[in-house]
């Protein structure tokens, strides 16, 4: 008898030892470099905002529903709500997705096997925000936070000599629908920006 079969690894992602070194390069090797998503390019979506920005928002990927713009769908909707509640005006915000196209139930541990999270860690240190905050705690291990070892969520992104500082949040689906979530996501806001 022969054994099941696995489950499939993804290929690994091209150019990870030369990766873009200004934000407008990599948002065009994001938008084309086939290795990136198994050759797919077809339904991508750039990240949106300047460099240095105050907040950097990280989702896993881009909603089923979007179509021209990152975030443009309900979950969007829901972010550009929470911006008006923090205070935070469209400029003053990058936004970015871990992966460039929507993508029901990725194997997050295979893509970042396949090199996903030093991508995503890249993109973070070009993009320079003074602070990050992350929807979805399924998204740590591609921030270099190994669970398994430690509990607490991550409250510093280190990389290449920077810090910082972090906030993790439920996705954004989950959010909107759980108020008690919602609530708890603005008192740690208040708590992390006091």
């Amino acid at each position: 008898a022969r054994p099941a079969p696995g489950p499939l690894a993804a290929a690994p992602i091209a150019g990870l030892d030369a990766l873009a070194q200004t934000l407008e390069e990599f948002r065009a090797w994001w938008l084309t470099e086939p290795s990136l998503d198994d050759g797919q390019v077809a339904g991508r979506l750039a990240p949106r905002g300047a460099e240095g920005a105050a907040l950097m928002v990280l989702v896993d990927h881009p909603e089923a529903e979007d179509r021209d713009m990152l975030l443009s769908g309900p979950q969007g909707r829901l972010l550009a709500a929470m911006f008006g509640a923090m205070g935070i005006g469209p400029d003053q915000a990058y936004i970015a997705a871990c992966l460039p196209r929507h993508m029901p139930l990725p194997d997050w541990a295979a893509l970042d096997a396949a090199g996903l999270g030093q991508v995503v860690r890249h993109h973070i240190a070009l993009a320079r925000p003074q602070r990050l905050l992350v929807f979805g705690r399924h998204i740590s291990p591609l921030l270099g936070h190994d669970p398994a070892k430690s509990a607490e969520p991550l409250r510093q992104f280190v990389h290449e000599n920077a810090s910082i500082p972090l906030l993790m949040a439920p996705g954004l689906a989950t959010l909107a629908g759980r108020p008690r979530n919602k609530a708890g996501l603005w008192q740690a806001w208040l708590d992390w920006t006091g």
